[in-house]
């Protein structure tokens, strides 16, 4: 028998999460669970209505961890997430999907997660302390050490931003691998370069090699090559029912060449 104990603030919920229970957000993982028998005895929630806040405060977005891609779809200002967004799942699981969930999807799942790795995101947890950079949590989402209230989001410059989801099923499959560049330009030349990997490793990880290559360049067709060369270096990608590792790493910079060759002349 399953125990759900709801409360009204994530405080609360937070303070409730103890060993052998885990927390119910927007249920696209865990009802998997309940469903296959495979659930902790005892499920934590909250009906916190700050969770589906989105906020503006000059070039940031806040987006509360209970926001699903739904309402990202919806809001306006989030129409450099829409493509992203728009890629996770089919209308269900978008309704239910949320910012704060999406983070510890595991593999091959997680391509918003994705997203707000390359965009630099920030994630505030539900203990007051001060947002930490997303690689962080990522790191450590095997052991997390709290919930999350919400994600900090710069606004990317304009077609500073891209992303590709390659998967073998469209529109909602999962993906064979997921990538998001973010390459904001200054005097023609990339500065601060970030490009993340989806379903290439444990969960969403940098491609530091490729960022190497990318900065300070004005990602011409030669950058784009040199780029696609290196477009694995540094990763591991898994083998599962959907890919080899040889196939993600052989494929790999085909897909970087293409996603790079949209962004030019933005």
């Amino acid at each position: 028998m399953i125990e759900v104990e709801t409360f009204p603030t994530l405080a609360e919920a937070a303070r409730a999460m103890g060993a052998g229970a885990a927390y119910l957000g927007g249920g696209t993982v865990m009802m998997r669970a309940v469903n296959a028998g495979d659930a902790p005895a005892r499920l934590v929630r909250t009906t916190d209505p700050a969770l589906t806040q989105i906020r503006a405060m000059g070039d940031t977005l806040t987006l509360g961890a209970g926001v699903t891609m739904a309402q990202i779809l919806a809001e306006r200002d989030l129409d450099f997430l829409h493509d992203v967004a728009r890629q996770i799942g089919g209308p269900q699981v978008r309704n239910m999907g949320t910012v704060g969930g999406n983070i510890f999807a595991p593999h091959p799942y997680g391509d918003f997660a994705v997203a707000l790795l390359a965009l630099g995101a920030r994630v505030a947890m539900a203990d007051g302390s001060s947002a930490r950079p997303i690689e962080d949590v990522l790191r450590e989402r095997d052991r997390p050490s709290g919930l999350i209230a919400s994600v900090e989001v710069p606004r990317p410059r304009p077609g500073a931003f891209a992303f590709r989801k390659v998967s073998r099923v469209r529109p909602k499959g999962a993906s064979i691998m997921s990538i998001a560049a973010n390459l904001p330009r200054e005097g023609g030349r990339v500065r601060g370069a970030r490009l993340a990997w989806g379903a290439m490793g444990p969960r969403p990880l940098r491609g530091a090699a490729v960022e190497r290559v990318l900065e300070g360049q004005s990602v011409d067709h030669g950058d784009i090559d040199r780029a696609a060369q290196i477009a694995a270096k540094g990763l591991e990608p898994p083998t599962d029912p959907l890919a080899s590792s040889w196939y993600r790493t052989a494929v790999a910079g085909v897909h970087l060449k293409r996603l790079l060759q949209s962004m030019e002349g933005r």
